[in-house]
């Protein structure tokens, strides 16, 4: 019975420590706030140090997140004679082709001592920021939930170095922007003299005009990143919410007497499933925004739309919008770039979504349909029940740089039909007979693809 009693014990205690450890992960945005990339770097390898007992951490920023590349480490005193950064980040990346299957993987000691086991944690959708490695002679290193401490910290430093990297990238394009308004004014205003008396510097002042608007739609596509940022933080906000009510919840539970172990443990369990949500949300933006290039393999449309319609949930609930799909099951297969058409796809979800937010007299539904059109083509329509357009802006629509819209910049539509076009289909848009516009496109089954 004893026995019995300390392991319960200890169990509260282990559970006590890792549910504070994840509250003081969770407040580390508040610290960091605004800050450098290197003061992010530092508060998080002295927390991970400190809260996980660990041997060392090993912080790498990647040469393009920022000019140079950025190691840091932070040892345990019995590694002291690890003097430098760098001499950590070779034995490292030595090891890090290694299949993830067999993470921890032991790592010799420089100091001669027994093996370190250290697993890597990827900074960014695909490290794209840089990596985190923690490090320890534990064998059973990293537990479940030193697993768990560690994903959501990585997480949340990728976040805010984002944050951070952002931050310089707007004052960057703000102080550019000033300088090409102050310019263009100031050439715009000897154009206009000039055009008073002579007629003919009429084009040339067009061309300046146009080469503005050039780099202006430039600006605005950088600034896209925000809204990247945004919508990434958004979706990862919620299950971090549940974390954090779930470790009150279960705080309150082991400070009651006596202590509601079970209750605890079942909360610990919801803690563990929400980060686990976190990552998924990653993972599923990694499957959208990673590839590039065209490339063309059978797939199923059907399945490309669903994953949208669920990347975009969120945003569509805060607007409101009552979702319908119908997607018959027996649809053939087409040959496509799935991460291309997944970007067609979504831009008519986001504009069907636009389109009705000063809607207020009716629903707004949105119907994602999917048919066969003909013996060899797929067709897939997005139709929704706002505003419409004039029909003398029909021809218009696809147009480079037109747009309806108070903050568009009018290039969503005219990308989406050259991506279409690449796939020897064809995109366009009818009005409805009630409220609202229809848009589709058609593209080839598989094997019907023009070479």
């Amino acid at each position: 019975m004893a026995v019995s009693t300390q392991d319960s014990a200890d169990e509260i205690k282990h559970l006590q420590r890792c549910i504070n450890d994840l509250v003081s992960i969770l407040a580390l945005p508040a610290i960091w706030s605004g800050g450098e990339p290197s003061q992010i770097i530092r508060t998080l390898v002295d927390s991970l140090v400190g809260m996980l007992r660990l041997d060392f951490v090993y912080v790498r920023l990647n040469s393009g997140v920022f000019d140079i590349p950025v190691e840091t480490a932070r040892l345990a005193e019995s590694l002291a004679s690890i003097s430098t950064s760098d001499q950590i980040g070779d034995s490292v990346n030595r090891l890090l082709d290694i299949e993830p299957e067999t993470w921890p993987y032991p790592m010799p000691n420089p100091t001669g001592d027994e093996d370190i086991f250290i697993i890597p944690m990827w900074l960014g959708l695909q490290g794209e920021i840089g990596l985190v490695v923690a490090g320890s002679r534990r064998r059973d290193f990293p537990r479940e939930t030193e697993r768990l401490i560690l994903g959501v910290a990585a997480n949340q430093a990728s976040l805010g170095i984002q944050e951070a990297r952002l931050l310089t990238e707007q004052k960057r394009i703000a102080d550019k922007l000033d300088r090409q308004v102050v310019k263009r004014t100031r050439e715009l205003a000897e154009k206009n003299e000039e055009l008073r008396k002579e007629m003919v510097e009429r084009k040339l002042s067009e061309e300046a005009l146009a080469e503005t608007r050039s780099e202006l739609a430039k600006v605005m596509r950088s600034t896209s990143l925000g809204v990247l940022t945004a919508s990434i933080a958004h979706e990862i906000n919620q299950p971090l919410s549940g974390i954090v009510t779930n470790a009150s919840t279960c705080l309150r539970m082991l400070s009651a007497d006596p202590p509601n172990v079970d209750g605890a443990r079942e909360t610990a369990r919801r803690t563990i499933r929400d980060g686990n949500r976190a990552s998924d949300v990653v993972t599923r933006l990694r499957t959208l925004y990673s590839k590039k290039d065209m490339s063309l393999e059978p797939m199923d449309l059907n399945h490309a739309t669903r994953e949208v319609i669920s990347l975009s949930v969120g945003e569509l609930e805060r607007n409101r919008v009552i979702v319908r799909s119908e997607l018959p099951s027996d649809l053939p297969l087409i040959n496509g770039d799935r991460v291309q058409l997944q970007q067609v796809i979504l831009n008519l979800v986001r504009n069907a979504s636009d389109a009705m937010r000063t809607v207020d007299d009716r629903p707004r539904d949105l119907l994602i349909r999917t048919r066969r059109e003909g013996q060899d083509h797929v067709c897939l329509t997005v139709q929704d029940a706002g505003s419409g357009f004039a029909t003398e802006d029909e021809g218009k629509l696809f147009e480079a740089f037109y747009t309806t819209k108070e903050d568009g910049m009018g290039i969503g539509l005219s990308v989406s039909r050259s991506i279409i076009e690449a796939h020897h289909g064809r995109l366009w848009a009818v009005a409805n007979e009630g409220p609202g516009s229809t848009f589709c496109f058609s593209i080839p089954a598989n094997g019907r693809n023009h070479s």
